[in-house]
């Protein structure tokens, strides 16, 4: 259900969505750019994306989507490789930073939810269960191995070179191949998978 439904159907729940959700694609932006940094690629930090502000990282049809149909997207992060000396090394640290971002915050959400003790029905508790359950998707969702998705990039860092160019091939198809899985239905089980993956990582670390 697009944003906009949400808003006229129920504005309390739209801000609770959309607050948690903003911040958590900023955040994983964020996260691909500080990394490509710290790996010697001042580009992002060049162009004022280590930022949290989001109207530097919303892209028009990306929110126009989100807002419309549900499914969006930000601006990617750019980052020149060429100055990063291992690049594929890179390629699958820069990559993994936004997934890994992601799954931080669910595991500090869930962390706090537990220290806290928050009864079930409380508006903290369901913006905190919100962010958890926003960022546990992102995460899965950017683990799936479709370009321009984050674990196409990991998978290019690891890959044999057929492998990579296979991908790169793929990558100008990449957003129709998502809206085609969208509108079967077959994203929700790619996600699925990747989620009791994440699921797993978190619950390995949870107290």
């Amino acid at each position: 259900m697009g944003l906009i439904r949400l808003l006229t159907n129920d504005p309390l729940a739209f801000f609770i969505l959309t607050i948690p959700l903003l911040y958590s694609v900023v955040i994983h932006e964020v996260a691909h750019g500080w990394v490509a940094y710290k790996m010697g690629d001042p580009t992002a930090k060049w162009l004022g994306r280590l930022s949290l502000n989001p109207l530097r990282h919303l892209d028009l049809v990306g929110t126009l989507m989100l807002f419309l149909v549900g499914f969006g997207w930000a601006k990617p992060v750019p980052v020149n490789f060429q100055n990063i000396p291992n690049q594929r090394k890179g390629l699958v640290f820069v990559s993994a930073a936004g997934v890994l971002a992601n799954i931080l915050i669910a595991f500090l959400a869930l962390f706090i939810f537990r220290l806290f003790g928050f009864t079930p029905k409380g508006l903290a508790a369901v913006t905190v269960y919100t962010l958890v359950q926003i960022n546990i998707t992102l995460a899965s969702l950017n683990l799936i191995p479709i370009p321009p998705l984050d674990g196409s990039k990991i998978l290019m860092g690891l890959a044999p070179a057929s492998l990579r160019f296979l991908l790169m091939r793929l990558e100008p198809y990449g957003l129709f191949i998502m809206v085609g899985l969208l509108y079967t239905g077959l994203l929700d089980s790619f996600i699925g998978f990747f989620r009791k993956l994440v699921i797993l990582v978190i619950k390995l670390f949870l107290p």
